[in-house]
């Protein structure tokens, strides 16, 4: 598959960002096969490689799947400057449809990282998706079940191994009315602070326009914009030598997700609201009823 922004494309990074990701600024070149010895700005060699342990599986679904976003979306893809190399990272966004993975993962691929995305099980045992999931390395989450460990534990060793792994903090899509990112569970915070790996808030808006939150009808015509933004990763230094218990993981989450919330405030150009949605208690109410 030929890799790249199609016209219409916007990407915005810096000129010196460009030149060293691929000569020709519209068509990136490959993905890195090995990290390097130390962590800095992702700079994509110029020859075509693939991406890490991205097997043949992984790249036939990308040289499928690729094409058919290029058609349907105009991409305005930034902030890919705050993509790590050299380390593995965990990318955690927002999520409000069906269909956001899949752009969530064309920013990813087309920045030269190839990720693993944590999926709830029992996609792996659709037909056709299961088989895309599984031999293409992504990682099943086990809810409420004794293989529940069996996620965390894969995703570190990805992580200890130089990979993405990509993450939806909120579990399952948001349910603020409008589509802000609502209180997060806590697995990307004790994933992060297990494996002290760089945590990269990627927010995206426009996947809803294609297919909206617990709808059928798919509309790809005519191309929706759908824009992605990463940000600096978020700082939880100062919490890696606090005992993991509740407190820290709350805390380690709401400052990820908060990063998360201003970028999309800043890409939708709104106010989000002042506390998240909290789909725990009646009518998500942000603090306990009276």
């Amino acid at each position: 598959m030929r890799g790249g922004s199609a016209r219409g494309d916007r990407v915005t990074r810096s000129d010196s960002a460009k030149c060293e990701r691929c000569p020709h600024t519209d068509r990136p070149q490959g993905l890195r096969t090995r990290p390097r010895a130390l962590p800095s700005a992702r700079r994509v060699a110029s020859a075509p490689v693939h991406p890490p342990r991205a097997n043949r599986s992984y790249r036939n679904v990308a040289r499928v799947l690729r094409p058919v976003l290029y058609a349907i979306t105009r991409r305005d893809w930034r902030g890919a400057e705050h993509l790590p190399a050299g380390t593995g990272f965990i990318a955690a966004g927002n999520h409000m449809t069906n269909v956001d993975p899949l752009t969530f993962a064309h920013y990813l691929y087309d920045n030269g990282v190839a990720p693993k995305i944590l999926a709830k099980s029992s996609l792996f045992t659709v037909p056709v998706l299961g088989w895309v999931l599984r031999t293409s390395g992504q990682i099943p989450v086990y809810r409420n079940t004794s293989k529940a460990g069996d996620s965390l534990r894969a995703a570190e060793q990805a992580l200890a191994a130089g990979e993405c792994v990509a993450v939806f903090p909120e579990g399952t899509l948001t349910r603020d009315p409008d589509l802000w990112p609502m209180v997060a569970k806590t697995g990307v915070a004790r994933l992060a602070l297990t494996s002290r790996v760089p945590v990269v808030p990627i927010a995206q808006w426009g996947a809803q326009d294609l297919l909206g939150r617990y709808k059928k009808l798919f509309k790809p015509i005519p191309p929706k914009k759908v824009t992605v933004v990463a940000g600096p990763p978020v700082d939880l230094s100062d919490l890696y030598d606090r005992p993991l218990d509740a407190a820290t993981l709350r805390e380690a989450t709401a400052r990820v997700m908060a990063a998360i919330t201003a970028l999309l405030a800043d890409v939708r150009g709104a106010t989000p609201p002042a506390a998240p949605y909290d789909m725990r208690r009646p009518g998500g109410a942000t603090t306990d009823p009276a």
